[in-house]
């Protein structure tokens, strides 16, 4: 075999395939190597359970990784394409493995490996720019995106579209029924502030996309809810998307150009805790140390960010709940998702604050940790598996005497509302922070205490 090393791609003159890794991102051999291929894993795989399929399992995959870097299996072989990609990158592997793989940047790696080496049709290319890069890029064009939406909802034309048969029509009837009613108005930064009278110490929100704009009434709920155990509350301006999206899509520019506006946004704030309502967003947050590790003028700057971020149930979890004034009669059950349980190794948290709750059941569901499917965007590139894990995740909550699933991501509260409602569920799904904020008394709690009221206007307020 005679290779040619180019800076972008080794090439096999005899074969004329693109043999090992080459350019960017390239899987650490150091990590491919921490595999003892012990089979540990296999129980835990949402994929490897489905299937039974060897290649299906992180070790399979882990097997297909260093095949790749040996030259043993050309990088874009369709096998290996298939395998990346049928990867949900829950991270539940990493949380049992007895030899500490770390195998989330290992199979992202990988992604990035195939963006760069493999043409995609002008028709996915066009996609994939208009949605990650230029809806995501800058969050006015999703807040105007969500205002749509939010017209959709509280016109009357969702009921109509959906007696139309048009959705069905379509093929976007799933699609739809994940939609979660949108929040009144977006959260903007720099326009909101939470700001209790006895104040003991500060933390910054992050806002995100998604949370920010579909979701902005939980990151409202979440700082009420520090609020009341001492924390003022700000939201800087300049954020932008986590990029966590990105990065599982094996968009890794996109996703440091996110990083750094990130890191620059929260700078000014000093030391002040991070603090993260979407479990995924998190996940991503606690990485740009690795993400931005090779360059010179973040790297130490990404790290020290990233030692601040914290998941708001890690936050109030690790401060200690002060009592909640309010009963909560309800029977709720806790799926956990997987960038909070895999990833970042928070589980006992959210259950003690569930239990801190006056007047609230708390039931265990089977299987609390196992992916729901959704993944990012895997639950609308990947249906059918997406689904199946679903419906498995359905049955669970539903096998348990709840009238509400508790949980602490949207793209999870997205999939258990579908999921649910395929299977004839009743259940309502509510994110952690809103049952807390309940327990408090919400909105009307802090207006009679007479915070500094939502909506003030900061000095230097992001654009609408």
């Amino acid at each position: 075999m005679v290779v040619v090393e180019h800076r972008d791609y080794n090439l096999d003159l005899d074969t004329g395939r693109i043999v090992g890794y080459a350019g960017r991102d390239v899987p650490d051999d150091d990590l491919l190597r921490t595999c003892v291929h012990c089979g540990m894993c296999l129980p835990s795989c949402p994929t490897y359970r489905l299937t039974g399929q060897e290649a299906s399992s992180p070790r399979g995959r882990l097997w297909l990784m260093r095949a790749v870097a040996d030259g043993r299996l050309e990088l874009l072989d369709p096998i290996f394409d298939e395998q990346m990609y049928q990867c949900l990158n829950c991270r539940a592997c990493e949380a049992v493995c007895p030899s500490g793989v770390h195998y989330g940047p290992l199979v992202e790696a990988s992604r990035a490996q195939l963006e760069q080496h493999r043409p995609r049709p002008g028709r996915e290319r066009l996609l994939r720019g208009v949605a990650m890069g230029w809806l995501f890029g800058e969050p006015k064009r999703l807040r105007t995106l969500v205002a749509g939406l939010r017209f959709y909802q509280r016109s009357g034309l969702a009921a109509l579209v959906r007696r139309s048969g048009l959705l069905k029509l379509t093929g976007t009837a799933e699609l739809e029924a994940m939609m979660p009613p949108v929040s009144k108005r977006s959260l903007v930064p720099g326009r909101e502030r939470w700001l209790p009278k006895r104040a003991e110490r500060t933390a910054r929100l992050f806002n995100g996309c998604v949370m920010g704009t579909v979701f902005a009434d939980t990151n409202r709920a979440a700082a009420r809810a520090m609020g009341h155990n001492g924390t003022a509350v700000d939201v800087p301006v300049g954020q932008r998307c986590c990029g966590a999206l990105h990065v599982h899509a094996g968009m890794m520019e996109e996703a440091r150009t996110l990083a750094r506006r990130n890191v620059d946004a929260f700078e000014p704030s000093g030391h002040d805790p991070v603090v993260v309502t979407a479990a995924g967003c998190g996940a991503a947050l606690k990485e740009y140390g690795f993400l931005l590790k090779d360059d010179l003028a973040y790297a130490d700057r990404a790290a020290r960010f990233s030692a601040r971020v914290r998941d708001v149930t890690e936050y109030l979890g690790d401060l200690g709940l002060r009592p909640p004034s309010h009963e909560v009669n309800a029977t709720v059950t806790y799926q956990e998702p997987c960038h909070l349980a895999h990833a970042q190794r928070i589980t006992s948290q959210p259950r003690a604050l569930l239990k801190a709750i006056p007047g609230l059941k708390l039931f265990e569901m089977r299987e609390s940790a196992l992916c729901c499917g959704s993944a990012g965007i895997y639950n609308l590139i990947r249906r059918e598996m997406a689904e199946q894990l679903g419906d498995r995740k359905a049955r669970h909550v539903m096998e348990t005497p709840a009238t509400t699933v508790v949980t602490a991501n949207p793209g999870c509260a997205m999939q258990l509302r579908a999921s649910l409602g395929r299977n004839g569920g009743t259940a309502q799904v509510r994110h952690i922070v809103e049952v807390l904020d309940e327990a408090y008394g919400g909105e009307r709690a802090t207006r009679r205490q007479g915070w500094t009221p939502e909506g003030e206007r900061r000095l230097s307020p992001e654009p609408s």
